[in-house]
């Protein structure tokens, strides 16, 4: 038997194929837009810390993902034997067959968007929760774009499933497109020829939406992007009308003026590891102290403890004369918050923001905070950025910089918010040799201008040159706080040692 190859195009031209494709393309469009929304929040609530909200999120997942569609198609259609409520809108194969598809998609999609959500690195989070962010806005802001992205490819190619898996439908009456071609070959016999059109079908409309997806995905491709940098004459144009950067006001001690930070007591431990052992400090507005010790003995648990990103299990973090940080505190409440707004915090490891450019990175904060309007909050970025070196890069993103200059951005970052204290910690120890000069002299203009430093550093000649105090801790204890002369002329053999002043 031959095929019937001029029988075959005319189906092409068949208004009841046509039709069946848009039912198709409605159908698979819907399921997986709303999937992907009802499968976002299954995953967010699967990662919540609360049993109450992951426990049914899990079962869900887990049930939706082991029944048949075949089965569930059935069952939801005849629904209304057991619910007759139900029977205005279930009785109509489209919606039936729409919640069918959507129950089981939210929770394949879940896990798609949990290996998203996943991706993000925790330092995103903390770099949005150190600007002052809420839960809520570091989700919307930071979180999701960068889970989004990640996930788009197994998304695109789970259209592609839901649209092939639209030919279950039929079993309940739908008229799509394999329901058409099997009616037609039950007159005609002529299979082959008809299922070959209805395969035609299905791959024309996963093309079509295949290729829109797949421009999304490069659309979002950071990569792709070209670096672009102001030319000199632009730059100088652009710099003129720029405001003058400030820092934070510049605090005088005066008698009676409280410490600008003052930790009590402090008692950090993970787990049976007590890292920090009743820590006391005062630091004193204007003052900058260097944090030295060797590895492990709790620098940076110290100042992660000041800005909130880690809890306290013992003590009182006091933040000019006003209680900050208790014991016991719900870790983003809105007081820590308020306090988080005046510290500012440059990672190690940068945490810019990789879904935005440079520029986007220093404004997001106090765009977020609504702290001036957007026009004067772009200058202002703009301003900080010209004041690290950096306005020629305003509109690169930020893996279009080397290690160095991303640091400088950070450092812009922080400072975008005017805070009162700025925390460092160990801002050089990832960087290339040659470009740690540069941070350097950014961190020696701040103190210059009188901001409240705490640094973390393993740059000893620069913590000696730079700091008010240095504070040697080892063992989860400040072992001496003292100045930099005291200790090129004190007797305390072990920090010398450390710090290359002795011979061991």
């Amino acid at each position: 038997m031959q095929f019937e190859w001029s029988y075959f195009f005319s189906l092409f031209s068949l208004p009841a194929f046509w039709s069946a494709s848009w039912t198709v393309i409605k159908l698979s469009t819907l399921a997986w837009l709303i999937g992907l929304v009802l499968g976002f929040a299954l995953a967010s609530a699967k990662q919540a810390a609360s049993r109450w909200v992951s426990t049914p999120a899990s079962l869900y997942i887990w049930f939706f993902r082991s029944v048949p569609l075949l089965v569930l198609l059935i069952f939801v259609y005849n629904l209304p034997q057991l619910l007759p409520a139900s029977g205005a809108l279930l009785s109509n194969p489209f919606y039936a067959g729409l919640l069918a598809l959507v129950l089981t998609e939210a929770a394949y999609m879940a896990e798609i968007h949990r290996g998203g959500l996943l991706s993000v690195a925790k330092g995103q989070r903390e770099a949005a929760r150190a600007l002052g962010i809420s839960a809520l806005g570091r989700q919307r802001l930071i979180v999701v774009p960068q889970a989004f992205r990640i996930a788009l490819p197994t998304l695109t190619n789970e259209y592609v499933t839901i649209v092939k898996l639209t030919s279950l439908v039929s079993v309940i009456s739908l008229s799509e497109l394999l329901l058409v071609g099997q009616r037609l070959y039950a007159q005609n016999f002529l299979v082959l020829e008809t299922l070959g059109a209805v395969a035609v079908y299905y791959v024309l409309i996963v093309s079509l939406f295949g290729w829109g997806l797949q421009y999304l995905e490069r659309y979002l491709d950071l990569s792709r992007r070209t670096p672009n940098a102001l030319d000199d004459g632009l730059l100088s144009e652009l710099r003129s009308q720029l405001p003058h950067s400030e820092t934070a006001p510049n605090y005088t001690s005066r008698p009676g003026t409280p410490d600008a930070l003052r930790l009590s007591r402090i008692h950090k431990s993970y787990g049976s590891h007590q890292v920090l052992k009743g820590v006391d400090l005062a630091v004193r507005p204007g003052e900058v102290i260097s944090i030295i010790g060797p590895s492990g003995s709790g620098k940076t648990s110290l100042i992660r403890t000041v800005n909130g990103l880690e809890r306290i299990d013992q003590g009182e973090i006091v933040l000019f004369g006003e209680s900050f940080i208790q014991t016991g505190d719900h870790p983003d409440n809105r007081r820590q918050r308020e306090g988080v707004r005046r510290i500012g915090m440059v990672f190690q490891s940068f945490n810019l923001f990789p879904h935005r450019t440079i520029v986007d990175n220093v404004q997001l904060a106090p765009r977020y905070h609504r702290l001036d309007s957007a026009t004067a909050l772009r200058n202002q970025a703009l301003a900080l950025l010209d004041k690290v070196g950096l306005l020629a890069h305003a509109d690169k993103y930020p893996h279009q910089l080397s290690g160095g200059q991303q640091q400088r951005v950070a450092i812009a970052r922080a400072l975008a918010m005017k805070p009162d204290i700025m925390l460092f910690d160990e801002p050089t120890s990832a960087l290339d040799p040659e470009l740690v000069g540069d941070v350097l002299a950014v961190i020696r203009d701040l103190a210059r201008e009188g901001m409240t430093m705490l640094i973390v550093t393993h740059e000893m000649d620069f913590a000696l040159s730079i700091s008010d105090r240095v504070l040697f801790m080892e063992d989860g204890q400040i072992q001496l706080d003292a100045s930099p002369q005291a200790i090129r002329d004190g007797a305390h053999e072990r920090v010398r040692r450390f710090i290359g002043l002795e011979n061991p």
